[in-house]
């Protein structure tokens, strides 16, 4: 069992100074969010030599950050000595996260959607090529739900949330492929979009008609419909607010047919102002 002790001494995090390879990898508090981003992969834990490897600096450097997380309580160890996201990083992120005026304004929204579905609804926003979820409400107890995460992500232009921000972003043809550039779009499923003329083809649609869907072109067997959402500024969508559900239970077009009711939920944070 791998148990490391840590000193309790102040730590300089550069006190080994960058040296050969090491002068090209993380300095100085680098190191630490590169462990803090590590550990929030592994759920379960992970051992000190595992961590070396992935962040791929030396062992007493790794060592040194972790140290200084548990000090501010941001790691911590359990019995196994693997290391684990501290109570108190995760207790400042939720409340952060919940006190998000946008989290504010929108929970009810997305928990009317929840039950009126029957499935998941999602806000999420943009982020580069990826769309983040920011928050989501499954449906009621004993519903089969999804697995996506709050905080978790998936490619923009394989989701309903991520093409209708897309489409508020890229006008042109050229500014798709700009877009793309030299990194192939991902193929999650045989629906996926990826090349840019049919991108092109679809954000355009997405404009005139003020919504997107996700044909099971993220993940087989889910589809979803996408609205903009106007919580931050009155004329750009500060994101999109999604149902998600399961293609045998609600298909793509039950929940193209209730599109107005879905905006009357949304009210005035649906549409820009006028």
């Amino acid at each position: 069992m791998e148990h490391t002790q840590t000193h309790d001494g102040p730590t300089d995090l550069g006190e080994d100074g960058p040296t050969g390879a090491e002068s090209s990898r993380l300095v100085g508090s680098d190191r630490v969010l590169a462990v803090l981003r590590e550990l929030s992969r592994f759920p379960d834990g992970v051992g000190l030599d595992e961590l070396t490897r992935l962040i791929g600096s030396p062992k007493p450097t790794v060592h040194r950050a972790l140290g200084a997380l548990r000090r501010a309580g941001f790691a911590d160890q359990d019995d196994r000595g693997h290391y684990v996201l501290g109570d108190e990083f995760l207790r400042m992120a939720f409340a952060h996260h919940e006190a998000r005026p946008e989290q504010v304004r929108l929970r009810p929204l997305l928990d009317t959607l929840a039950t009126r579905f029957g499935e998941t609804a999602h806000y999420a926003v943009l982020d580069g090529r990826e769309v983040v979820y920011r928050s989501k409400v499954d449906p009621p107890a004993g519903a089969v739900r999804l697995t996506s995460t709050v905080g978790g992500r998936n490619p923009a232009h394989a989701t309903g949330v991520g093409k209708l921000l897309l489409a508020h972003e890229l006008d042109t043809l050229e500014d798709v492929e700009a877009w793309i550039g030299d990194s192939p779009l991902e193929r999650r499923t045989p629906q996926t979009l990826c090349r840019a003329d049919d991108l092109y083809r679809e954000l355009r649609a997405v404009r005139a008609q003020g919504y997107a869907c996700d044909d099971q072109e993220n993940e087989p067997g889910v589809n979803c419909l996408a609205l903009p959402l106007y919580a931050t500024s009155p004329t750009t969508p500060s994101g999109a607010v999604s149902v998600s559900a399961l293609t045998y239970r609600t298909p793509l077009s039950s929940l193209l047919d209730s599109l107005a009711e879905i905006r009357a939920v949304l009210g005035p944070l649906g549409e820009p102002y006028r």
